[in-house]
């Protein structure tokens, strides 16, 4: 079935609300969901409808909840997603954080008691339609083992950056610090496909191409490769970011690790409460806007010097407004579950 974007947010929103979400979490939830879908990026998009309802009615998220500012200072600020599905105080925190860098040059906004976020950088659109540069970070359950470790501890990490243009789109990065995002596996696991090796380990620490058995052991950071064999999860560039990152956004803004919060990937279980994190930065308020622009564009030039150079974000943006003249393809089945059927 094509759903115009307009189309599938109404229908998402509606099973959310359905689920027991509050009318405003349903809504930024459902643009987001969309947004990753109408970008190709299929295991944050649609295939998450089902998990975040599940969620809902089971109590792992408090679907009445509505973020709030709990203190700022200077540019730092935090924001309390009350236990809420990830979207609403994602939106408010990037938005106090655009405003707190207006005023102070840089911002960092932190966001805890919260769920998973989705695509990273798709929340700093806002920061990077500001003219502003943005990084994002997030934590999520147990899925890597610390360098040198076996079990797992930190989540996949993702980092994510935007940095606006004079003209053209705005670079967007974004980057799970596992060798891919553990979403991956959940769409495979449901359409019955194996993964390539160097993606996962098993809960025995043995290299797996079965997904469900990745999901049930450990990812490998990334950089690993597929040849390094269960010492693999050894490597540790992937592990030790995914360090930094954790303690970015917990340490500093009271969100539980990793390893605290019960999986994504099961109906039951606790309120994750991790955490994420925006700094966003106004370039006026260092070199000067013009003086950034022209040094983006002039590193820009130098790239395309070589064939084959894609700019980060250009697939997805392509892909994003042809989404939006055409609409995008969804399974009648699953429609007909949005539905209540």
């Amino acid at each position: 079935m094509k759903l115009s974007l307009a189309e599938a947010e109404g229908l998402v929103a509606a099973e959310l609300q359905r689920c027991g979400a509050g009318a405003a979490m349903a809504q930024a939830t459902a643009r987001a969901l969309v947004l990753a879908e109408a970008q190709g990026l299929v295991s944050h998009g649609l295939s998450r409808v089902a998990q975040y309802g599940t969620h809902l009615r089971n109590g792992r998220v408090n679907g009445a909840a509505l973020p709030e500012v709990l203190r700022r200072r200077g540019g730092a600020l935090l924001v309390d997603a009350r236990e809420g599905l990830a979207f609403p105080a994602c939106g408010l925190a990037v938005r106090e954080a655009i405003a707190a860098a207006r005023e102070n040059g840089v911002a960092f906004a932190g966001v805890t008691n919260s769920h998973h976020a989705g695509v990273i950088v798709d929340h700093l659109r806002a920061a990077a339609a500001a003219g502003m540069v943005g990084l994002g970070f997030a934590n999520s359950p147990a899925a890597m083992p610390a360098a040198g470790g076996k079990h797992p501890i930190f989540g996949t990490n993702p980092v994510a950056a935007v940095f606006p243009r004079r003209s053209g789109d705005a670079l967007m990065i974004d980057l799970s610090l596992s060798e891919v995002a553990r979403g991956k596996l959940m769409v495979a696991a449901k359409e019955g496909k194996s993964i390539p090796a160097g993606w996962a380990l098993d809960k025995d620490g043995q290299p797996t191409t079965d997904p469900k058995a990745g999901m049930d052991g450990s990812m490998l950071p990334f950089g690993t490769g597929a040849d390094n064999g269960p010492g693999a999860v050894s490597s540790p560039k992937g592990a030790m970011l995914a360090l930094v990152v954790e303690l970015l956004v917990t340490a500093l803004i009271g969100a539980n690790f990793g390893f605290e919060a019960s999986s994504f990937f099961v109906d039951a279980g606790n309120r994750p409460r991790i955490g994420q994190a925006f700094i966003v930065v106004d370039p006026g308020a260092l070199a000067g806007s013009e003086h950034y622009l022209e040094r983006v564009e002039r590193l820009i030039a130098e790239m395309m010097l070589d064939e084959g150079v894609r700019l980060p974000g250009a697939r997805r943006e392509a892909l994003r407004r042809r989404a939006m003249e055409e609409g995008i393809q969804v399974a009648d089945a699953l429609v007909a579950s949005w539905r209540g059927a």
